[in-house]
């Protein structure tokens, strides 16, 4: 029995859906009537680039799409594989497109592609004699090249909910091949608890479950997962930095947090493991831009203006110099007064559209760049703000009959406590 538990998968792979219908989440992309599922049920298959977090369902999604319309399927690693191996599945697919069989070519972390690499590509995706499907945790706008990207879909994919990781947990205790034959019992604190701590990875929950299992003691014929079982368990998988796995993760969240918390030192530190372990220092500088707006926002003006400067000098002059930068870039920021006003002002706004829906624009508001839209009185009656004194007029930029909300609610941190003073003295009645 022992022999057989070593040369089987990990749980995540032995629990892998092989049907559209048994995958988990994402509905936005696999929903019934969705441009996916249309695809694959009409074998109207395409190029695509799967992006998002570990653990969503890239890989799973791919070997679905080859297993529903009974194409050959061929997987790399981008990381380990070069020119010589993808020219030979190249070379496969446009004999597989003479006796009219589909190839599709999976390339799992394809942000590691050189140019080159990608270049050779561009041809048999052309052409479609082979469908590739990328999957990337970054950015493809950044990493992808432009004619490669432009001829494939971009379909990003979200952290599972905790509603789907419950899902999956159940399946998987019931229909593994192992698990099944066990008893196996948990209370529900623990079982939130282990959903939590994956952060909407299922491979992440589904190997903690396994390393949970291994440290459970047994009482009689069953096996209690215990909290302590289950904090060992997480423990242990994050010991040695790994940029390809889960400390990858918590560790950028540690940072980012550190920075949100305005702890420069603490922030220092988890950068230096990063740094260490060799993590990418473009990613770091493009999670420290989304902060410079998310978490300092109007507090501090000059933060988005660093952290953009900050990518582009880490991007040119590349380790081991841009170390000093990323230093810079955190310290900075980190000291930073804090403020997430326009964050939450985006999101209210962006609830109620969806909501509500969109309105027409006032014709006051309406450009008027022709005699016939001045005809249909656009832009009449529109006052120009820097004909008045201080620059202002009280106009009513809403939508006609639309009451104004207020959406942005700046702070007293930095330059915000300024912004929040002008706007009282403009807007009485709404500050």
């Amino acid at each position: 029995m022992k022999v057989q538990k070593s040369t089987l998968p990990p749980l995540a792979d032995r629990v892998r859906p092989t049907a559209l219908n048994d995958f988990v989440g994402q509905e936005h992309i696999v929903g019934k009537g969705s441009l996916f599922r249309k695809s694959i049920e009409t074998n109207e298959l395409f190029s695509l680039i799967f992006w998002g977090p570990p653990g969503t369902g890239k890989t799973t999604l791919a070997k679905i799409i080859a297993n529903e319309t009974n194409a050959d399927f061929y997987a790399l690693t981008a990381v380990a594989s070069g020119v010589k191996q993808v020219r030979k599945i190249l070379a496969i697919g446009k004999t597989n497109s003479l006796l009219k069989k589909r190839t599709i070519l999976f390339i799992d972390e394809i942000h590691h592609f050189s140019k080159t690499q990608q270049d050779a590509l561009l041809q048999s995706v052309e052409e479609g004699t082979v469908i590739l499907i990328g999957s990337t945790t970054e950015n493809p706008s950044f990493e992808i090249i432009s004619p490669l990207l432009s001829r494939c879909r971009v379909m990003k994919l979200e952290p599972l909910s905790n509603k789907d990781l419950s899902t999956i947990l159940s399946r998987a205790l019931k229909s593994d091949i192992l698990l099944h034959k066990k008893k196996i019992k948990f209370n529900r604190e623990v079982r939130d608890s282990l959903i939590r701590s994956s952060g909407g990875d299922a491979r992440k929950m589904l190997n903690t479950l396994e390393a949970s299992l291994f440290l459970s003691k047994k009482k009689e014929d069953t096996l209690i997962i215990s909290e302590k079982a289950l904090s060992d368990a997480l423990q242990a998988k994050t010991r040695i930095y790994d940029k390809k796995g889960d400390y990858h993760y918590d560790t950028i969240s540690a940072f980012i947090k550190s920075v949100r918390g305005s702890d420069p030192d603490a922030a220092i530190y988890w950068l230096a493991t990063m740094l260490e372990g060799g993590e990418k220092p473009e990613f770091i500088a493009r999670r420290l831009i989304i902060l410079s707006s998310e978490d300092i926002g109007n507090a501090d003006p000059q933060a988005l203006v660093l952290a953009t400067a900050g990518f582009q000098a880490v991007h040119t002059i590349g380790m081991p110099e841009a170390a000093l930068i990323l230093a810079q870039m955190t310290t900075y920021l980190a000291s930073s007064p804090k403020s997430n006003a326009s964050y939450k002002a985006i999101s209210r706004a962006r609830k109620k559209i969806q909501s509500e829906g969109t309105s027409s624009v006032p014709l006051h508001l309406r450009n008027a760049p022709t005699d016939l839209m001045k005809n249909l009185d656009y832009g009449k009656d529109y006052t120009y703000p820097h004909d008045e004194k201080d620059h202002f007029v009280e106009e009513h930029y809403f939508p006609e009959g639309m009451k104004p909300v207020t959406f942005y609610h700046p702070t007293e941190q930095g330059y915000e406590d300024f912004i929040k003073k002008r706007l009282k003295k403009l807007w009485k009645d709404r500050y």
